[in-house]
């Protein structure tokens, strides 16, 4: 018997909507749902004849679950996001009035209070740009964690799936940390981690840290990361904001450490 999560549950409970809004509503949800197949589906370089023998449906089938122009079953949706090799809940959609397990109790934290989604910035001084990552909470687990997708370099916000590493892992909320853990996944060796000083306190933005691996040149690393509950301006006044200042290098002179406050 299969075990649902919560955005599962969701997903199923809005076909029980009365016929013209539950109507309106799934058909808003099949597009969404085979827009993310779709892309994934281009991201892992697959046909959709080569995806049809995968999952033993028909390429005519699997065409209409893209455009939403038929509603996928849930068993149909575990085989695809296997065949995709991508974790089930990043395929799903909730329109954002109906996210149940936004995080909205009293026990989260001010910053990320009613949040699905948020996002961040770096800048990565190898290449002399500005990094976008975007985090999707897909809902909680036990205890104080949320399972969450990180989507880090992408060329734009509608099609952020599509970036260049995928990171998928955990966000645990404490009275005077936010701490995330992730895994790529594409490359399970590399995991990263980012912890977010005072996030009960509210304001826009927040500072934090961020540790991981670089490939180019292979070596740990340490990075300034901004938080924000919404999309930034991406100007010189962000840039300047995220390269390392004067006063980080008298802290890091003073404790012989990165730090981000």
């Amino acid at each position: 018997m299969l075990k649902l999560n919560q955005k599962e549950v969701a997903f199923l409970f809005l076909i029980d909507f009365n016929e013209t809004e539950g109507t309106k509503i799934m058909s808003d949800i099949s597009v969404q749902i085979g827009q993310r197949i779709h892309t994934f589906r281009k991201i892992r370089k697959l046909t959709l004849s080569e995806l049809s023998k995968i999952v033993y449906k028909s390429k005519s089938t699997l065409s209409k679950y893209e455009t939403g122009e038929i509603v996928i079953d849930i068993e149909t949706l575990y085989d695809i996001a296997k065949a995709l090799q991508v974790q089930l809940e990043q395929l799903l959609y909730i329109p954002p009035e109906q996210n149940i397990v936004a995080l909205a109790s009293n026990e989260c934290p001010a910053f990320f209070r009613g949040l699905s989604r948020f996002y961040s910035y770096l800048f990565d001084g190898r290449s002399n740009r500005l990094i976008r990552c975007v985090f999707d909470i897909l809902g909680a687990t036990e205890g104080h964690q949320y399972k969450i997708m990180m989507y880090m370099n992408f060329k734009e916000y509608n099609n952020y799936q599509n970036c260049e590493n995928t990171y998928c892992g955990f966000i645990e909320h404490y009275d005077a940390m936010t701490n995330i853990s992730l895994t790529n996944q594409n490359t399970p060796m590399e995991k990263a981690s980012a912890q977010i000083l005072a996030s009960y306190l509210d304001s826009e933005t927040k500072w934090g840290l961020f540790t991981g691996f670089s490939s180019r040149p292979m070596m740990p690393i340490a990075m300034k990361m901004l938080f924000a509950k919404k999309c930034l301006k991406e100007n010189e006044e962000l840039l300047t904001q995220l390269k390392v200042s004067k006063e980080d290098i008298r802290l890091l002179k003073l404790y012989n450490m990165l730090s981000a406050t």
